[in-house]
């Protein structure tokens, strides 16, 4: 009996598994909150990028026709505090010494860079802040027009409390998304400076005044300054994919405030809450520890990729990392360790050797199975890849099935079990979903196997050259090795015994 089963997302919103129903099929709209580019991404980054790049992966492969918006915030975002609530571009571009705009550049780069590596699929649509000011500039006009927003010393703020006092006799209060009681936020909320511009300590800023020193301003009717970091996103979400869409999408520390101020301010607007479905996925912890600057425990992706930071003890691979997040279902805790990261690594590797193996293999359809047990728990696993994946994206139980189905794979190339044990037409069915799998929607990529072997033995050959030449103390031959193998994105590593070996970044 084929397998038939809708699709299921776990909705923040309702805090329930919901069967996904497009507001317009075969069409999905997806947005999903990018990086604000002030400096390079970090690991905890990478999951949000890599969780929603397989949900634009498995909504593809459903059928479905996906615009997946993932905006860049080069301007505006700031934490609701400090005298003037500098923007953190502009914080860090005088830090950098740069114009703000060539700090976004290279950070931007840097993103996309990162992205590459990851094996991310582009986005339908990457607008930018900067680049839709007049949309914010108009949203902000209309939630003034209609009561929510007031002007104060040259600023914006929005009004939560009374957001809270009407919209709550819509069922729908400021909290809705996170569960937060806005008495509760009202007592406990510390006093910051500069609050005499708020009518309440909860209000948020839609636009903040610019001191005479900020560089990145706009002319506003309240005067020149740049937008709050919220009203980006919905003025970007609006603009590209309507008043409402179908899915929205970010990591858990997004749900309060950004995701919450983005529902009052679109609700407000477009009279209606602009995602059906809202997805989060949690958070990364380093050795059981939050990941900050006060532990100093954050491993940007250069870092890990190189190798080049205190936390570890290796280079790690891009798909090393990709597949490490893709073990844990994405709303799980998910725990970083060198331990952890190794034995991911060891994990992908002995996956994917008997999947190019096996894709290696010609089989005839057929129904001449020998050992008709093996042959339908084969089928039983490769079907419940899709399964799972139905069920809220469980990338954890399709990775957990690949691994039941490993061993089946290793005992056919080593002649345990005969040929004919599993029917043709059930290695056939195998090695289409895996390949489905792994490489389309887990986004595993593949290295090129044409010349593998001698790649392999160029890269030991001028690893026995440059120990060598260690050996005679010639060490401006071993570091040349070393670093252009590091420039062809091969990264060496110096073994305790005296051995080296070397990993693919």
């Amino acid at each position: 009996m084929p397998y038939i089963m809708a699709l299921k997302i776990y909705n923040s919103l309702t805090r329930q598994k919901e069967v996904f129903e497009p507001l317009n099929a075969p069409y999905v709209g997806m947005y999903v909150c990018g990086p604000t580019v002030s400096g390079e991404s970090h690991l905890g980054h990478a999951r949000p990028f890599i969780t929603f790049d397989v949900v634009y992966r498995y909504l593809l492969h459903k059928g479905y026709k996906v615009r997946y918006v993932r905006n860049i915030t080069d301007a505006g975002h700031f934490e609701e505090e400090g005298k003037q609530a500098e923007d953190k571009i502009a914080s860090k571009a005088i830090l950098e010494k740069l114009e703000p705009m060539e700090l976004v550049q290279k950070y931007t780069h840097l993103y996309h860079w990162a992205m590459e590596q990851f094996n991310n699929l582009p986005p339908s649509i990457e607008p930018t802040a900067t680049g839709h000011i007049v949309e914010q500039i108009e949203m902000i006009k209309t939630i003034l027009k209609d009561g929510y927003a007031y002007e104060s010393n040259g600023s914006v703020y929005f009004d939560v409390v009374k957001y809270n006092e009407d919209y709550t006799k819509k069922n729908q209060p400021y909290g809705i998304l996170s569960g937060r009681n806005l008495e509760e936020q009202l007592d406990t909320t510390r006093e910051l400076e500069n609050q005499e511009e708020k009518k309440n300590k909860v209000d948020f800023a839609l636009w903040k005044k610019a001191p005479i020193e900020h560089i990145m301003r706009w002319q506003s009717p309240w005067g020149e300054g740049f937008p709050g970091w919220h009203i980006e996103c919905s003025a970007m979400a609006t603009k590209y994919l309507g008043k409402r869409f179908d899915i929205h999408g970010g990591g858990m520390d997004l749900q309060f405030p950004h995701h919450e101020c983005e529902i009052a301010q679109s609700n407000v607007c477009n009279h209606e809450i602009p995602a059906r479905y809202w997805m989060h996925n949690n958070m990364i912890t380093i050795n059981g520890r939050k990941m900050g600057k006060s532990y100093n425990n954050v491993i940007k992706l250069s870092e890990l990729f190189s190798g080049n930071h205190q936390e570890l003890t290796q280079a790690y691979a891009p798909m090393t990392i990709r597949f490490f997040i893709l073990q844990s279902q994405y709303r799980g805790t998910l725990d970083f360790s060198n331990e952890a990261l190794q034995a991911s690594e060891k994990a992908l590797k002995r996956l994917l050797e008997g999947y190019e193996w096996l894709q290696s293999q010609s089989f005839v359809a057929g129904e001449n199975a020998t050992d008709s047990a093996l042959d339908k728990q084969l089928k039983t696993w490769a079907t419940e890849l899709e399964e799972f994946m139905d069920d809220d994206m469980n990338t954890a139980k399709v990775v957990a099935n690949m691994f039941e189905i490993l061993p089946s794979i290793n005992s056919l190339k080593d002649k345990h079990i005969a040929a004919d044990a599993v029917s043709g037409t059930t290695w056939i069915f195998v090695q289409s979903q895996l390949r489905l799998f792994i490489e389309n929607i887990l986004g595993i990529k593949i290295e090129a196997g044409a010349n593998k072997a001698q790649l392999d033995g160029v890269i030991h050959l001028l690893i026995e050259i440059r120990k060598d030449a260690k050996a005679r103390k010639d060490f401006a031959t071993s570091d040349k090795i070393r670093n252009q193998l590091t420039a062809m994105g091969i990264q060496l590593k110096d073994e305790k015994d005296g051995s080296m070996s070397y990993t693919f970044l």
